[in-house]
């Protein structure tokens, strides 16, 4: 790895991190979660849904064949955003919550800048509620902390990046290679702590602009180490937030 002192860390704070979890959530958590609704449900049909957004990234990502897409204007799918709720939008209308089984799922726009102070733009959802269709909780997140040096920052970090789990959706508020502001993507395996690598789909992480209007590539099973993302996210007012879906899923009846 880019930091073998992280590295090492990582591997301490994640078997702290796995003793943690192996913890019944609170009673608040566990309904975020969707773990009091659970009686008939199969957990097959929320890993087919996570599938199903997978399986559509790809199919989308083998039809540009690395060719720029239009990412420019608000209505474009490839902008980023754009991009993570087309593959939740086009697959949602089959799922449902089990607590809210009459629910039409919905997915959160990004958070207003003037409420993510003092954080940057882009690090978080806007507030909604399972009842109002969000079928997402909060899994993890992270925020830079100017109290805390560098390292240690780095430290939580890392930490945050080893609760990736596949169909999480990833929103991060970042400066790095590709650019300094928001960015959503979609991750599509489990981290791997003995590689410590992440996997993912996203669309204008990478992009061009042509003729005055900005251009975007699709990426299907993208991976790197999660120091990349750690070097991103650990920044001064940025930051990162992962959202898993709950655990009641059911097929919609109608």
């Amino acid at each position: 790895m880019k930091y073998l002192l992280s590295g090492c860390i990582c591997v301490l704070l994640l078997l702290f991190c796995v003793t943690s979890l192996a913890a019944a959530p609170d009673p608040e958590t566990a309904e975020k979660m969707g773990l009091n609704y659970l009686r008939n449900v199969d957990p097959a049909v929320r890993e087919e849904w996570i599938d199903a957004m997978i399986a559509l990234a790809e199919k989308l990502y083998k039809k540009a064949d690395d060719r720029p897409q239009r990412a420019h204007y608000s209505s474009d799918i490839y902008v980023c955003k754009n991009f993570t709720v087309h593959l939740f939008k086009n697959t949602a209308v089959r799922y449902r919550m089990a607590q809210y089984p009459t629910t039409r799922l919905v997915i959160p726009n990004n958070k207003d800048q003037a409420d993510c102070a003092p954080y940057s733009y882009g690090l978080v959802w806007a507030d909604k509620s399972a009842k109002e269709g969000n079928p997402f909780f909060e899994a993890a997140r992270f925020r830079y902390d100017d109290s805390l040096s560098k390292e240690q920052n780095r430290i939580n970090a890392i930490v945050f990046l080893t609760n990736v789990q596949k169909g999480d959706f990833f929103q991060m508020s970042a400066e790095y290679e590709f650019g300094v502001g928001a960015h959503s993507l979609v991750f599509i395996s489990n981290y791997d702590p003995a590689t410590h690598l992440v996997h993912w789909t996203d669309s204008n992480m990478r992009g061009k602009t042509i003729n005055g209007e900005r251009y975007g590539y699709v990426q299907f099973n993208a991976e790197k180490e999660i120091d990349f993302f750690v070097d991103a996210i650990c920044h001064k007012k940025r930051g990162a937030t992962l959202y898993r879906l709950r655990y009641d899923i059911i097929r919609a009846s109608r």
